[in-house]
């Protein structure tokens, strides 16, 4: 966690806020929704959210996504149901807005695999090299970029490199690998993961296939290669989700963070969603850090307007650039992010 997060948790701590504790007799959505109208806020809500609090959210999708969104409305403030590297991002597109995060311990361990200070040292190594960062890392990180990319432009970004120009990949090393297969670039890749999408079976998930011979196997992109493998459809969260409402297919094995399931169900009722099995003892392929927001902390971050998400101006500015140069190739690929 950097110094500003610290600073900021331990002023927090010494005003009381975390310490203080939510009438059980309350009705959350309904306090939640007049915050929102007394305070101009719009609440967005990554997938892997706990399901109450994507009912209660005004958007629900990907990171990017949510923060575009966010950035095209009038609200005073912005109140990310996610992680902070999304947070962060969502600041980065809307620098005059408040942004606030529910839990400021809401990490990713993506996005903290590949520490800035360490990568400015690994950067130096290849000073030929453009840098290509997957979305799903920190600020500081984006500062370092020359273009982000998401999982659903990652191969058009790649792309749309020269093919004389050397690459390096951040933070996600299997995302990484997957682009090298799907474009034949040879690219340096920054060993990162996304503990969730590294935890399945491939044991298990075989043996699931075939109790449920009818299911496609569905799959992140951040997801080992192995799995990958198997998957019948490879694609972005909200790539997975839009299969699902499409393909003629009624039951589904869905490999990555399971929060997903809900839109999925909530989407396509009558078919059958089963989260892929991991290789744990508590057979959950939850993401401990989205989960650590919840509605009581969502209320609190709301009446309070902490923890608030605070960028050097100078962080804005340089992080920014990788974004809008993505966006940039994304518009000219006809995509969206």
């Amino acid at each position: 966690m950097s110094a500003l997060y610290e600073t900021a948790a331990r002023n927090m701590q010494q005003n009381g806020f975390l310490d203080l504790e939510v009438d059980p007799t309350m009705d959350l959505v309904a306090a939640i929704n007049q915050l929102k109208k007394e305070k101009n806020a719009v609440i967005l809500a990554h997938y892997y959210q706990e399901s109450e609090i994507q009912d209660v959210a005004d958007y629900i999708g990907d990171s990017l996504g949510l923060s575009q969104q966010a950035a095209s409305t009038d609200a005073d403030i912005i109140v990310f149901a996610g992680v902070h590297f999304m947070a962060e991002t969502a600041k980065m597109l809307s620098p005059n807005k408040k942004v606030l995060l529910p839990d400021l311990k809401a990490g990713c361990s993506l996005a903290d695999s590949c520490p800035p200070h360490l990568f400015r040292k690994f950067k130096e190594k290849y000073p030929d090299h453009v840098v290509v960062s997957y979305i799903n890392c920190t600020a500081e990180l984006k500062t370092l970029t020359d273009i982000c990319c998401t999982s659903t432009n990652a191969v058009q970004i790649i792309e749309s490199i020269p093919k004389d120009q050397p690459i390096i990949f951040a933070p996600d090393k299997n995302l990484g690998a997957y682009l090298v297969k799907k474009t034949g670039r040879d690219m340096v890749i920054w060993n990162g993961a996304c503990m969730v999408h590294e935890i399945f079976s491939h044991e298990k998930i075989v043996k699931l296939r075939n109790r449920h011979p009818n299911a496609k196997f569905i799959a992140h992109p951040e997801c080992e290669a192995h799995i990958l493998d198997m998957a019948d459809y490879i694609g972005s969260t909200t790539g997975l989700l839009k299969y699902t409402m499409k393909d003629s297919a009624m039951e589904y094995i869905v490999a990555t963070e399971s929060g997903i399931l809900h839109q999925m169900q909530k989407s396509s009722p009558h078919k059958t969603f089963i989260p892929a099995p991991p290789d744990n003892h508590c057979a959950c392929n939850d993401c401990p850090h989205m989960k650590r927001n919840t509605m009581e902390k969502l209320w609190l971050c709301m009446q309070h307007e902490l923890p608030e998400i605070v960028l050097e101006d100078w962080v804005i500015e340089q992080g920014r650039a990788s974004i809008d140069r993505m966006l940039e190739v994304s518009a000219q690929a006809g995509l969206l992010g």
